[in-house]
């Protein structure tokens, strides 16, 4: 997915606003584009339901507030964004199982292990396979 360096900076923030708990938060990219090969459109951040440095979900109703604010403007979620407050942004058993649930969005993990540096990065999950794809930066 492109995604302009506001919208990552922006996904980056909002993470360091949430720690120590996960951040997460949904994408918007084209219906009309390839899911991975598309243009992130909108960045929504949402509420974890469990406050935890550990673990994360996305609040059923902001899912659905994005979904129905997406689909009025044409889009749909490309990608799931969290935080790993204390790990590298690799996705854990917990976002392999998760990911089930959403085939074809990338998954944006943003690393926290090092506050003053924090690294991001994203997949594809299908099948439990895991794979790095990459992010790739446009201008607004």
């Amino acid at each position: 997915m492109d995604i302009s360096p506001q919208q990552l900076e922006q996904i980056v923030a909002h993470a360091l606003e949430e720690a120590p708990n996960e951040c997460c938060g949904v994408v918007a990219v084209a219906q009309d584009t390839v899911v991975g090969e598309g243009r992130a459109r909108s960045v929504h951040p949402t509420r974890n339901v469990h406050a935890s440095p550990k673990r994360f979900e996305i609040d059923g109703r902001d899912v659905l507030a994005a979904m129905s604010e997406f689909e009025s403007e044409g889009w749909e979620i490309g990608a799931i964004y969290h935080s790993h407050t204390h790990t590298a942004p690799y996705p854990s058993q917990t976002d392999v199982n998760f990911a089930a649930n959403w085939p074809g969005v990338e998954w944006i993990i943003v690393g926290l292990a090092d506050a003053e540096r924090p690294e991001v990065r994203s997949y594809l999950i299908e099948e439990g396979i895991v794979r790095e794809v990459a992010l790739g930066t446009v201008a607004v």
